[in-house]
């Protein structure tokens, strides 16, 4: 997506005031000092990627961090919020919903391949999953279809929630694919993971369907090569 799409995106949200003044739209001014400290590193990350970022709000200290510990050391975990149209996901994956407050997710990445960050920290996108997902992924062996809801997998995942209705017939554009590999490959490189640390929700969690519409073995393939490369 090229700048001039991007901050006319950008303007649009800031009018709704999601975005702080230093997103895009005004990004010729000096940036203040908004981001906390903990979390410049992932915007680095993203930006040594390729990624085109915005940034929602107090997105760096939008956390759920009070209701427990997070470490973010297990891995990445993919979401479809279930949703059409970007404001209205992004609200919910900013603010949350009445049975569960926000932020949904550390960010949205939206069709056009633009990535929304709207969370640091503690976030409540994964829920109670299966213990033997973690062991296996620590231990970098394939994980086993989950069946028990014995670990708090907010604690342990970054998660980013893509837009799409999750109907199976929803397309993913290619540029909503390639974020979806930056972002992976972004966060795997910074912290020293394989591709295979990079799941869906659906593997995490009995009954879940998230994401659908694509392998994620071969999206696992696109981030071990884009790792490679």
């Amino acid at each position: 997506m090229d700048r001039r799409t991007l901050i006319s995106s950008a303007g649009a949200l800031a009018a709704t005031g999601l975005l702080l003044p230093d997103g895009p739209a005004l990004a010729s001014q000096p940036r203040p000092p908004l981001v906390a400290p903990r979390a410049r590193w992932l915007i680095d990350a993203l930006h040594d990627e390729g990624v085109s970022v915005v940034e929602v709000g107090n997105w760096s200290r939008h956390n759920r961090d009070h209701m427990g510990p997070w470490y973010g050391d297990v891995g990445v975990m993919i979401h479809h919020t279930a949703s059409r149209g970007l404001r209205g996901s992004l609200m919910v994956c900013r603010k949350g919903r009445r049975d569960l407050p926000g932020p949904l997710c550390h960010g949205v990445i939206a069709k056009d391949g633009t990535v929304y960050l709207v969370g640091f920290g503690r976030t409540n996108h994964a829920g109670l999953g299966d213990s033997a997902v973690v062991k296996a992924l620590i231990a970098n062996r394939k994980p086993p279809a989950p069946r028990k809801w014995d670990a708090d997998g907010n604690r342990h995942f970054f998660g980013f929630e893509c837009v799409n209705a999750g109907t199976g017939k929803d397309p993913w554009p290619s540029a909503q694919m390639e974020a979806i590999v930056g972002v992976c490959a972004a966060l795997c490189r910074k912290r020293g993971w394989r591709a295979d640390r990079v799941v869906g929700h659906k593997e995490w969690q009995k009954g879940k369907i998230d994401p659908r519409g694509f392998s994620m073995a071969t999206l696992r393939s696109r981030i071990s090569k884009r790792l490679i490369g």
